[in-house]
Order: structure tokens, then sequence, then C-alpha cells
């Protein structure tokens, strides 16, 4: 199993994880409007071009403190598909640095 993190200057943490066959991808920011629509527009963009089929999961309520959050997985990924969809994804999003 392997786990990274990327930030987009404090907007836009992307937490990723691949297991044997799995993987995912975490989109975890702060309650903005603008930047959801962002990142939705961002992930069909990203379907679209890539004719992938990932589950999407959407964690909008706050509880708490607790920050909205989008979850993009694939599972049986016996290609490694999802790696590609990533890439393109958080390029998108404009994610291209890792935190140590």
């Amino acid at each position: 199993m392997s786990e990274r993190t990327v930030n987009r200057c404090g907007q836009i943490e992307a937490y990723f994880r691949r297991e044997e066959r799995y993987e995912g991808l975490q989109l975890v920011f702060k309650e903005h409007p603008e930047l959801k629509d962002e990142i939705l527009q961002a992930i069909d963009e990203t379907i679209k071009e890539t004719g992938a089929a990932p589950a999407v999961f959407e964690n909008s309520e706050k509880v708490g403190s607790t920050p909205y959050a989008f979850y993009i997985e694939f599972n049986d990924d016996y290609d490694k598909d999802g790696g590609n969809f990533f890439e393109i994804l958080l390029k998108k999003l404009g994610i291209d640095r890792c935190e140590q």
C-alpha cells in the first residue's frame, strides 16, 4: 500500500491510496461553492476524456470542523486505469506537488 499527500496552497488537499487492485483519491477542501464546482467540473471532464467509470462519493455535510471531500475510487482495477485518471484530474485542478 502506498499513500501520498498533495497540497494546492491550502485550498485542496489530495490523498492518494493504492492497494492491490484498488486506487483511490480523496480531495478535501474547505467549504467554498466555487471550489466545489471546479472539482466537480474537473471530475466530469476527466470521465468524458478517459471513458473511465470510477465510483465518486461526496461528503458535503459539515460535522463540526470536518471539511468537504470527494472520494474517487477504482475497485478491481486490474489494468491500473485509475492512475492515468488521477494524473489528468490533478493536472486539471493545478495540483502538482507532493508534501513530504
